[in-house]
């Protein structure tokens, strides 16, 4: 009983974040196939990065991930009934170029008696979709108590009153201090033995994601690749990648409903290129044994690259797109982990196909 009590809350939450993602999916994977297909002709010298055309088409295709709070508040605002324009203020807070300044580049900022902690906003997931979820809490009182004459000014107020503190001093810092402990953990477990990092890296890498601790990543490596010239982190991840694509597309096969079929050929296509979100929002969260495959493909990709050494020389998530910033200590392992974590991501998650096909039709 209290194991099914488990799986419905599990359900539950799963259902509300995928009503979430499912409406905007073909326009993350529209903004990735179209980011993707940039880097490749930049990179093959057909078009410059500094030529019109790629500034233009790679700001839309970017921007999209940029400003994906904002889509996030609108989906959230229509899943959970909040005030769209009031939802709306949250991200348009959170992404304040003056405020990115600051908390963006490692500062605190001081609010009332506490400290904001710094965080990385633009792209993230968790701080909006919280904010939003107790907007929805705390709009019905006001909805109650204020005077019609009144309600319409003064309701916005109040509600930033009460969210925005939370979502700052909160939600926001959240991811942060997830990626933060992790990270800490994968340098001593590096340290001590590269295989069993690599194991770790591989498996977290997607739920870190999913929470948007993943950011926390990015300055570590920045740092490394300047001061060492490379960095060791990046290319654990590898496997993690294409065992979220061999993930989607098994579901894709198991599927019987035409659109959720379609949502998950789109999103393995999308994370063959490099873009898991897709695939992770709309597909193997709703699953827990299809995430659970993805993880552990991906943590035998990490194993692999990670026993090779694999060095990152220029930072750029790892993908076949953007394979050649790997192109240093251990590169032929490196390609190798990517392309042995696809089938096993697909093949895990079709051995289970009786048991998920099972769950998807309760």
């Amino acid at each position: 009983m209290e194991e099914k009590k488990k799986q419905g809350v599990y359900k539950l939450v799963v259902e509300q974040i995928s009503g979430i993602f499912v409406p905007i999916i073909n326009y993350l994977t529209a903004a990735s196939i179209i980011k993707s297909v940039l880097i490749l002709l930049a990179g093959a010298g057909v078009l410059s990065k500094e030529d019109g055309l790629y500034m233009v088409f790679y700001a839309v295709s970017d921007g999209f991930f940029y400003f994906l709070p904002a889509f996030l508040a609108i989906t959230a605002s229509k899943q959970w009934k909040t005030d769209l324009y009031i939802s709306l203020l949250i991200p348009v807070a959170m992404l304040y170029p003056d405020l990115m300044q600051i908390l963006e580049n490692g500062k605190s900022l001081p609010f009332l008696a506490f400290d904001i902690q710094p965080a990385i906003y633009h792209s993230s997931v968790i701080p909006v979709i919280l904010g939003v979820g107790m907007l929805h809490f705390v709009e019905k009182p006001f909805d109650k108590i204020l005077p019609e004459a009144v309600r319409g000014f003064l309701k916005p107020i109040f509600c930033c009153i009460i969210v925005l503190p939370f979502t700052f001093l909160i939600f926001g810092p959240l991811g942060t201090w997830i990626g933060n402990g992790l990270t800490y953990l994968f340098e001593l477990l590096y340290e001590w033995n590269h295989i069993v990092a690599g194991i770790f890296m591989g498996f977290v890498i997607q739920p870190m994601v999913f929470v948007g601790a993943h950011w926390s990543i990015v300055p570590i490596s920045i740092a490394s690749i300047a001061t060492n010239g490379y960095d060791l982190l990046l290319p654990l991840l590898g496997g993690a990648v294409y065992g979220q694509c061999g993930a989607a597309l098994a579901m894709g096969i198991i599927y019987k409903d035409k659109s959720k079929k379609n949502i998950s050929f789109q999103a393995a296509f999308s994370s063959a290129l490099g873009v898991t979100e897709p695939a992770l929002f709309g597909v193997t969260m709703r699953n827990p044994r299809a995430m659970l495959s993805a993880c552990i493909a991906g943590a035998v990709g990490g194993a692999i690259a990670g026993y090779a050494g694999a060095q990152c020389l220029a930072f750029a998530f790892p993908s076949f797109v953007t394979c050649i910033a790997y192109a240093g200590n251990g590169f032929v392992l490196f390609l190798i982990s990517m392309a042995v974590a696809f089938p096993i991501g697909l093949g895990l998650t079709l051995l289970q196909r009786r048991w998920i096909s099972k769950s998807i039709e309760k």
